[in-house]
């Protein structure tokens, strides 16, 4: 069995020795679509799941379950916005950091063991990690501008974030050196990201899953013909294509009809997963041809406000499960959080909703939001189903 599912992964991941040989070989494969879109790869670290069973000899955990199958759980969060405003003398994220003692990772504290029990971790990095003060002359009337010290990205890896979508309206908020800067950063620190041309590749218990992001706002329109060529593009030779968008309205509890549209286009074109982002409020899932849609997931970490209005939001869950050279989608559930550990105030860190009138008023949201919706599921489980 084992032999077989290696098999079927060497040939249609067509898997390169090395870094550089990997990103060469998809510029060829994807030659004919758009050339730009290149491959990061990463390698992700065994899952410390107590359900594998140990290789004999070893003493190390098994990627394959008691019934042969290799099953992934990945979680996905919003926005994570950390560091401050340049332009302003206030920095709450930097007073709060002070409080914290100066380490970055207080954001985790209350987090970090649900992110280091699933396979792969997925956020939205929504800022810059860069020295730079340089403001674009577009940028410079906008209501918030975010960057944080490069060192600061430490924070991701430390708890289990092995990717992040980095396609949203704030990377470009010091400019183009400043999102190489992020870029940079990331790699560094293994952190795969994707954009709408950089797809990212990370490899999870021997299978490859390809990530896209895509910044739609007042994009559509050159978007509709590119989205699905690219999906399809790298579904020929990944097989889990997760999607990632940051779109729709602010404050909205709900998806637009061009999110809509996207969201299904994306599924029908191969994606096997898509995620949203922007509206910094959760929206409704849609299960939409046995694939989920997740319109909006809220915020995760959000340092430009002091007490956001709602601070409530949702990690989402779902399991991928290999077996026979079949991948299956094993449903999924959600846990609800709020962006900060007070209720008061904002301070920065996530942390799970244990009160039973809390966590009624976040599902509660996303079922009636879904009434709009033509594929909502039906119910948002807390648990694994046995």
């Amino acid at each position: 069995m084992r032999k077989v599912i290696a098999l079927f992964f060497a040939l249609m991941c067509l898997t390169a020795l090395s870094f550089a040989e990997e990103e060469l070989e998809l510029e060829d494969m994807l030659s004919g679509a758009d050339p730009d879109i290149v491959a990061q790869t990463y390698i992700a670290p065994p899952s410390e799941s107590d359900d594998f069973e140990m290789l004999e000899d070893e003493g190390e955990p098994s990627i394959y379950e008691k019934d042969g199958s290799i099953l992934i759980t990945i979680t996905a969060g919003g926005d994570f916005t950390i560091g401050r405003d340049v332009r302003k003398r206030a920095d709450i994220f930097g007073d709060e950091l002070e409080k914290q003692g100066g380490d970055i990772n207080f954001i985790f504290k209350n987090i970090s063991d649900v992110l280091h029990q699933d396979d792969l971790t997925i956020l939205n990095f929504e800022g810059t990690l860069t020295e730079s003060s340089y403001i674009p002359s577009e940028k410079r009337e906008n209501q918030f501008l975010f960057s944080a010290p490069p060192a600061w990205v430490e924070v991701l890896p430390n708890h289990s974030v092995e990717a992040v979508a980095l396609e949203n309206n704030h990377v470009m908020d010091h400019g183009a050196d400043a999102l190489a800067d992020t870029k940079a950063a990331l790699s560094g620190a293994g952190v795969v990201y994707s954009t709408g041309t950089e797809l990212g590749v990370i490899d999870v218990k021997g299978v490859q899953i390809a990530m896209l992001s895509y910044l739609t706002i007042d994009r559509y329109d050159e978007l509709w013909d590119v989205v699905p060529q690219d999906i399809a593009n790298a579904k020929r030779f990944y097989p889990i294509v997760i999607v990632s968008f940051h779109w729709g309205n602010e404050t909205w509890y709900y998806p637009t009809d061009n999110q809509v549209k996207m969201g299904h286009l994306a599924v029908d074109s191969g994606a096997d997963l898509v995620l949203g982002h922007h509206s910094h409020r959760i929206n409704p899932i849609e299960q939409y041809k046995g694939k989920y849609i997740c319109y909006s997931l809220g915020n995760f970490c959000f340092a430009g406000n002091s007490k956001p209005s709602d601070m409530s939001s949702f990690l989402f869950q779902t399991r991928f499960r290999l077996k026979d050279g079949e991948i299956t989608n094993e449903g999924f559930r959600i846990i609800p959080i709020r962006i900060s550990s007070r209720t008061d105030r904002n301070d920065f860190v996530p942390t799970v909703l244990t009160k039973e009138n809390a966590i009624d008023a976040v599902v509660s949201t996303l079922k009636e939001n879904g009434k709009r919706l033509d594929y909502a599921v039906d119910e948002y489980p807390l648990e694994w189903a046995d």
